[in-house]
């Protein structure tokens, strides 16, 4: 598991330290602080950025706008939050076309880039629809959980932590919650199992068991009504061996 990676482009140091050192403070990772649209673009390349904070207003041949524009054209997962002196209304609409998470003007309080960074996360759900829809259910809680294409931020410790979904191991059914688990770690969801299989949508994931969900390209051994998955042992119910067997090359 992992917190979101951020990234800060600012080119007055004072404003983007003090940004840098309430982001750690809320638990977040900061992965760098950059002055100009085109570092920031080079960072976006060879990183991992969740999370753009982007002062709109940059000196320099690119503005927040412009490199925002420009990043989107290869990455558009990513939240994109402007920091902002200048509210007028023709400023306001450029920046609107690159569709960004979250508005902040200056000067702001550490509240404000608090809700900032939590809106941001919301809206880069691609399961909104749904999400709602089982929020009526009262089967599922938006404040715990947030799906992305590869990967979910969940709660924990009043952080957003990230896990990409290819690290997950398997899960597992514990009462009304479910249990997830990764190499290192393992994490307590207060939602069904059910519900985390309809939320993960992925071809990778199969049930084995009515209380266990398992990542197929993690397997590494099977043995009549068990799965070994790492250091695991899975259980195979009869009535799911026969999808599991037919989603594996066997010789």
């Amino acid at each position: 598991m992992q917190r979101p990676q951020i990234l800060i482009l600012e080119d007055d140091m004072i404003i983007a330290s003090d940004i840098s050192l309430n982001l750690s403070k809320m638990g977040y990772e900061v992965v760098d602080i950059v002055p100009s649209g085109e570092e920031a673009i080079e960072q976006v390349k060879n990183n991992t950025i969740d999370i753009m904070l982007v002062d709109i207003n940059l000196k320099g041949e690119l503005d927040g706008i412009q490199t925002v524009q420009a990043i989107q054209q290869s990455k558009e997962n990513i939240g994109i939050i402007f920091l902002t002196a200048n509210s007028d209304r023709f400023t306001y609409d450029r920046a609107k076309t690159t569709r960004p998470h979250a508005f902040i003007s200056k000067p702001f309080k550490r509240l404000d880039l608090e809700r900032a960074i939590e809106l941001a996360i919301i809206r880069m759900s691609n399961s909104e629809e749904k999400v709602s829809a089982e929020q009526d259910n009262g089967s599922f809680s938006s404040e715990e959980s947030y799906l992305l294409e590869d990967r979910i931020f969940v709660r924990h410790k009043d952080q957003m932590i990230r896990i990409f979904i290819k690290d997950i191991l398997y899960a597992e059914a514990d009462r009304s919650y479910c249990k997830v688990f990764t190499q290192e770690d393992e994490f307590l969801m207060s939602f069904p199992l059910k519900t985390f299989e309809n939320k993960l949508n992925s071809k990778d994931f199969i049930r084995t068991h009515r209380s266990f969900i398992i990542n197929i390209t993690e397997i590494d051994g099977l043995h009549e009504d068990i799965v070994t998955v790492g250091s695991h042992k899975i259980p195979v119910g009869p009535s799911f061996k026969k999808d599991l067997l037919k989603r594996l090359k066997l010789i």
